[in-house]
């Protein structure tokens, strides 16, 4: 089993990272997974996980023994529905998921591992083998990067930040508190993605954001999703308890 160790509405994600803007061809590759209850990662977003469970200490052990540095990832899929994947494993999980690139892996005497990964590089889920490895492995196609966004991306983030700053004090008055986003980033690719994995949004919202490839595109959904769930915020003066369950991703793997 995995847990995410993340809590709150802005610290789950800080800091973040740069995405990965690389080019990758679109030919099938063989990676490990970790299918996550009602978790959705960004690239560029951190990942903090505790692994306890036999089959995921075994595939952190299998990563110890590679290089350092990009070889060292694996692929985080959400569930669709509960926490459980079941015998039909493909259609129980998202079609879109992206790798966690390993920072740093701290061991636990008796066996267990903390693990901070940082989203990299999205990618299409085509089967899953669950004989091969103790733990599931998946083909995946890689998915490209955004392009570098231009001035019209430059114009929805500096809106799309906007929105989303009143949008975290809306919801961090609620809960007693205030929130701090005066340190959002700059680039467009990235405060999407931030925005995307921050906001108390619903797992189809966020997969959707996590399939469009296009910055633009990306922030326009984002400006409609802010505004929809600042009216409910200031309408009903809460947010949806499910939703507040995503600040402490579980998963039953």
């Amino acid at each position: 089993m995995i847990r995410s160790a993340g809590r709150g509405l802005i610290q789950r994600t800080h800091p973040w990272s740069e995405p990965d803007r690389r080019r990758v061809v679109s030919v099938p590759d063989t990676i490990p997974l970790f299918p996550l209850g009602s978790t959705v990662l960004f690239p560029g977003v951190l990942l903090p996980l505790h692994i306890f469970e036999p089959r995921y200490r075994s595939l952190v052990r299998d990563l110890l023994d590679l290089p350092e540095g990009d070889a060292r990832q694996f692929g985080v899929v959400a569930i669709r529905e509960g926490w459980e994947v079941g015998a039909d494993k493909v259609k129980a999980l998202h079609s879109v998921g992206c790798t966690a690139r390993i920072r740093r892996i701290n061991p636990h005497p008796d066996g267990r591992y903390d693990v901070i990964g940082v989203g990299a590089q999205r990618f299409e889920l085509l089967d899953i083998d669950d004989s091969s490895e103790p733990y599931l492995t998946g083909s995946v196609r890689w998915l490209e990067a955004d392009d570098q966004p231009g001035a019209e991306a430059q114009l929805l983030a500096r809106r799309v930040g906007g929105l989303f700053s009143g949008y975290a004090n809306d919801v961090a008055r609620l809960q007693g508190g205030e929130a701090d986003t005066s340190d959002l980033p700059d680039d467009p690719t990235v405060l999407s993605y931030l925005v995307a994995s921050a906001a108390m949004l619903t797992m189809e919202d966020r997969q959707d954001l996590l399939a469009e490839s296009s910055t633009v595109s990306r922030l326009q959904a984002q400006a409609r999703l802010l505004r929809r769930e600042s009216t409910i915020v200031r309408r009903l003066h809460a947010v949806p308890v499910p939703l507040i369950e995503l600040s402490v991703p579980r998963s039953a793997n």
